[in-house]
């Protein structure tokens, strides 16, 4: 959520920093509403004051047994109460009107993103590993599964529906094995502490992260009003809610595997084959905590994070800077890793790592203080995908197979395989 102070004293950039997202100007409309609260506000301080003042003087008026202005001011103090209450469910009102107007603006991207349309326009700033030379024409992920016998999307469907996988023998390990690997990664060598978080939410908790009200719809909701997480960013990241943290011991970074739950609102039509976009998936994920002075270095070195799992599994992938149009709502600047795909032909996002500043901090009061300080301020947030385990699984299958549809196990995954180095159809 941005600072109506700031909008207030800098409306013009608010909206070019619209523009640069595609999106119209609303610096006026919001100075508007505001105004017309802070306006409201100070009227019903005015009656508040009135009323006080008045049932003093009924104390005076009774003393000096000066009963017709005691009554009058009884009736003025009455009068008075019921303009309050109504002024008060107005100002809530407003209240209201401007937090709902204030929490679906984007986030102001930082003056170094490429300013964009689209994918399109997101710029590539390195490349890691190398493409394989698989000499054959690869196959897809999907083929390969069901080829083995240990994906199936068909009895996955018939339980569950479109957008579901059951993996099983060897496949379904290795995706278990993918998940342990990272974990052990970032907590061993990135400085993480792992967390095991609810996988049910409430309302406060998806609001503060910025899923709520933007997207609802892509949010699953249990019959008792919880949300199922669309991923571990939202408890790692509320785990700060409503704290004063001592900035000495920022930065916080957590990790968590687990699973992941998205409708795929408007992906109708958008890899409906295999299991690249999934209603429920398994993903590790990264959340960090910071000073604002500190956040952007936190961004790259987080960025690094999630590129060593692919540079220890050994596949290639590119990184690309998105642009103002193809960033996500709540940040500032965002990294993608995008993952080669032989069978696909193409680079597919595997992780992608954000600099949110102090826009959700602000949504889910999150601050903290030099020690021996009175004045607090916001903490920045950071996530990140450390990675996506379905795309990694993906990514391995189609990097590593073999002409016989066989698929070697890369070297940094046989210790969670109980040694086994190649995954073929027992058949």
């Amino acid at each position: 959520m941005l600072d109506i102070k700031w909008i207030r004293e800098n409306p013009a950039a608010l909206d070019a920093a619209l523009a640069k997202r595609g999106a119209d100007p609303q610096a006026e409309q919001l100075v508007a509403l505001d105004e017309a609260r802070r306006s409201h506000v100070g009227a019903v301080q005015a009656l508040q004051e009135r009323r006080n003042a008045a049932s003093k003087e009924i104390g005076k008026a009774m003393a000096a047994k000066d009963q017709a202005a005691a009554d009058a001011l009884k009736a003025e103090v009455a009068k008075l109460k019921d303009e309050l209450q109504a002024g008060e469910a107005k100002e809530r009102e407003l209240d209201e009107a401007l937090k709902h107007a204030l929490s679906v603006l984007p986030n102001i991207p930082l003056d170094e993103v490429p300013v964009g349309a689209d994918e399109g326009d997101n710029v590539e700033i390195r490349l890691g590993g190398k493409k394989p030379d698989l000499g054959f024409e690869p196959k897809e992920h999907f083929e390969l599964g069901e080829a083995l016998g240990m994906m199936d999307f068909e009895r996955a469907a018939k339980m569950s529906g479109a957008r579901f996988t059951i993996l099983s023998g060897p496949l379904a390990r290795l995706e278990r094995a993918l998940g342990q690997f990272m974990l052990d990664l970032h907590t061993g060598e990135h400085g993480y502490r792992e967390v095991n978080p609810p996988l049910l939410v409430n309302d406060a908790a998806a609001y503060g992260t910025d899923k709520l009200p933007k997207f609802g719809d892509d949010l699953f909701r249990t019959t008792d009003g919880r949300w199922l997480i669309p991923t571990a960013e939202v408890p790692l990241t509320y785990m700060a809610a409503g704290e004063i943290l001592d900035e000495q011991q920022l930065p916080l970074r957590y990790t968590a595997l687990t699973a992941c739950f998205r409708s795929e609102a408007g992906s109708a039509g958008r890899d409906t084959r295999g299991m690249l976009r999934q209603h429920q998936f398994s993903k590790v994920e990264m959340v960090s905590v910071t000073t604002p002075e500190t956040s952007l270095e936190e961004h790259e070195r987080m960025t690094a994070s999630a590129e060593a799992v692919l540079n220890r599994l050994g596949l290639h992938y590119r990184t690309v800077v998105l642009c103002t149009g193809d960033m996500g709502f709540g940040a500032q600047k965002t990294y993608d890793i995008e993952v080669w795909l032989p069978g696909q032909k193409a680079y597919r996002e595997i992780s992608s790592c954000s600099v949110c500043g102090d826009f959700q901090a602000r949504r889910m009061n999150a601050r903290c203080r030099k020690p021996g300080d009175k004045a607090t301020r916001f903490v920045h947030t950071l996530n990140g995908s450390g990675v996506a385990v379905g795309r990694a699984l993906i990514a391995v299958m189609e990097n590593y197979q073999n002409k016989d549809g066989s698929i070697t196990v890369p070297d940094a995954l046989r210790m969670y395989m109980g040694g086994l180095t190649r995954i073929e159809n027992p058949n």
